[in-house]
């Protein structure tokens, strides 16, 4: 795993970040794992959550000492099996609620998503016997993602591969 550029603000990151309103929002990491098929389009690598099934690309919190674009990495790792080169910048941010951990009541969470050109897709990782994996091409992942925050990347990202410019700040409408 490789960050371009991610040796600055290496530490700690915040948890919760306060919005508008005055409410917080939990702070997490996501990579957008995806690769160039041999037709010349390209494809994403996408999870399933374990609570609800619902489809997703690997996400989770800060890790103390990791820059945000290596923890985004780490997550591809831990849920996709999948190491590779991740941008130091995210190519957008999108917002959902979870179930809390003890509570059960919703969790505002702000996601910030890096691009990870795959190198390696591994045989075993840690969530490997709890998480089935998929590489769709955007449209197919775009179809199983039932979250209205990731579509405009999954489109962005379509689009990006489509003019060979994959995943990058330019490719955002």
């Amino acid at each position: 795993m490789t960050a371009r550029g991610a040796t600055a603000g290496r530490g700690v990151h915040p948890i919760v970040k306060p919005k508008s309103n005055g409410a917080a929002r939990q702070v997490q990491y996501g990579a957008l794992p995806y690769r160039h098929t041999e037709a010349g389009g390209g494809e994403s690598r996408i999870v399933p959550s374990r609570s609800r099934g619902r489809w997703f690309w690997p996400r989770g919190g800060p890790v103390e000492g990791l820059a945000p674009a290596e923890a985004a990495a780490r997550e591809a790792f831990e849920e996709a099996g999948v190491r590779g080169t991740v941008r130091s910048e995210p190519i957008g941010r999108f917002t959902y609620e979870r179930r809390g951990d003890e509570d059960g009541r919703p969790v505002a969470c702000e996601v910030a998503v890096f691009p990870l050109e795959v190198a390696r897709q591994h045989q075993v990782w840690p969530a490997v016997w709890q998480r089935e994996t998929r590489w769709l091409a955007p449209g197919e992942a775009a179809a199983r993602i039932d979250d209205a925050g990731l579509k405009p990347l999954l489109q962005a990202f379509a689009a990006g591969m489509a003019t060979g410019r994959p995943a990058g700040r330019n490719t955002l409408p």
